[in-house]
């Protein structure tokens, strides 16, 4: 059995989230088959965390399925709806002795989607239960199979997770780093696989109707100086995951793991990475929670990419027209917010191993300086963003050209968002500290039990 590495108390915890907003059932049952999955081959308790803001009818759903899974005293079940989530909330925001209490509970909990929000509280809760590390899914995604069986990355997770970069070398296929580097002796941060199938973004249909606004439209998430040809690389890379060929056999790389090569719905944090920063807690923007991969690359802190790739699927929701318009949003608020994390991690990618203390481990003030600075840029950029979408969803036509439209009437909102997003993501940083210190202090509290 491959060694684990013990959080508290002697019992080795691991927390395998699955944040949702809808309804999930067979997601839940396949969570529940890969937990039970780590503990006979890794030894650990796994607490499986499922943070619920779908509707009641669906949340009653989900309680079924849960209270039907096999019993497995190693697999311990959280499923908490979103108001037993504010109530733990609210308590760690007291005991952290946060001023504006009611600020950080709506950057925790906000009323509107957060793909930040919604991990920074599995971060928490994961502190609060002693985990180790926390192991993210999503709801919209599914296992591959083998010969029948599951494909599960928790098994290269576990496998590398918290260990010296040194002894994972040894039983990975590939290794690129220099192992005479001082970080070689560092532990591996973060380790994930990116997904096939649909793109992880929705908008195929761009591509379908018109290849040249899709380029034009995908570009703009690219730094507005870029050359053309690097811009046109970042489109060809970009949404698309480990492409579709299905796995076969498994393959693992013990590397400072690309941001472009992972994702959301496949990915594991060792606690210490987590514990120190938070997610941008931004709403109604996609791509907001991958800050953290950012974070470990540049820090020069070690990964392991496998293959075990996730399947990515559409739900039925996004294909109705008001779901076409939130969807779209968030897309466009991605690229505004683009303006402000190419500044940051062209800062942190500067700043390379000044990012970690004297103790390896990363420094929160550096990043919050990087945040700061980031809120005093001009706007032009999001401006011309904001202009270039619209020409091409007009040139579209039908709901495209609809979605430019109201474009155009909320610009100043939306623009005013983005800036104002980063602004909540250095608080929230600045005020993580406390909130992980409450959470490991005082646990999660009866109103979860």
């Amino acid at each position: 059995m491959t060694p684990t590495v013990t959080r508290t108390g002697g019992v080795d915890r691991i927390c395998l989230a699955l944040p949702t907003n809808r309804a999930c059932s067979a997601a839940i049952s396949a969570l529940a088959d890969e937990a039970a999955y780590a503990t006979r081959h890794f030894g650990v308790e796994v607490h499986l965390l499922i943070l619920d803001s779908s509707d009641e009818a669906t949340r009653s759903d989900h309680a079924r399925v849960t209270a039907a899974l096999p019993v497995n005293p190693d697999v311990i079940v959280h499923h908490l709806d979103e108001q037993r989530q504010r109530d733990v909330l609210r308590r760690l925001i007291r005991h952290a002795g946060l001023a504006a209490p009611a600020l950080f509970l709506d950057l925790l909990l906000p009323d509107a989607v957060s793909y930040g929000a919604c991990t920074n509280r599995a971060f928490l809760i994961a502190g609060a239960l002693g985990c180790r590390s926390v192991h993210r899914r999503d709801s919209d995604s599914a296992y591959q199979t083998l010969d029948g069986e599951p494909v599960f990355p928790i098994h290269h997770e576990l496998a590398s997770l918290g260990r010296p970069a040194t002894e994972v070398s040894a039983e990975v296929s590939a290794t690129t780093l220099d192992l005479t580097h001082a970080h070689a002796q560092r532990p591996v941060s973060m380790v994930g696989a990116s997904f096939i199938g649909e793109l992880s973004v929705d908008i195929d249909e761009i591509r379908r109707l018109d290849e040249s606004i899709y380029h034009d439209v995908v570009s703009l998430w690219a730094p507005g100086h870029w050359p053309e040809e690097q811009k046109r690389q970042l489109v060809e890379e970009s949404f698309k995951g480990a492409g579709t060929d299905r796995f076969t056999q498994d393959h693992s790389v013990l590397t400072l793991v690309d941001p472009m090569r992972v994702d959301m719905c496949n990915i594991s944090f060792r606690h210490e990475v987590y514990e120190r920063v938070p997610l941008p807690p931004a709403t109604s923007t996609i791509g907001s929670d991958y800050f953290l991969i950012h974070l470990v690359h540049d820090a020069a802190l070690p990964g392991v990419l496998h293959n075990r790739d996730i399947e990515n699927f559409y739900t039925p929701e996004r294909r109705t027209d008001a779901g076409f318009m939130a969807y779209q949003t968030r897309f466009v608020k991605f690229l505004l917010s683009m303006l402000y994390f190419n500044f940051v991690y062209d800062g942190m990618a500067a700043a390379g191993p000044a990012l970690l203390d004297d103790q390896q481990k990363i420094r929160p003030e550096t990043v919050v300086d990087l945040l700061r600075a980031s809120t005093g840029l001009d706007r032009t950029e999001n401006l011309w963003r904001l202009e270039s979408v619209g020409i091409s969803y007009r040139k579209l036509g039908g709901r495209y050209e609809e979605f430019a439209d109201r474009l155009t009437a909320r610009r100043d909102q939306l623009l005013d968002e983005a800036a104002r997003d980063m602004e909540d993501f250095a608080l929230l940083t600045e005020a993580w500290g406390p909130l992980m210190r409450a959470a490991r202090d005082h646990g999660i509290g009866s109103a979860a039990e």
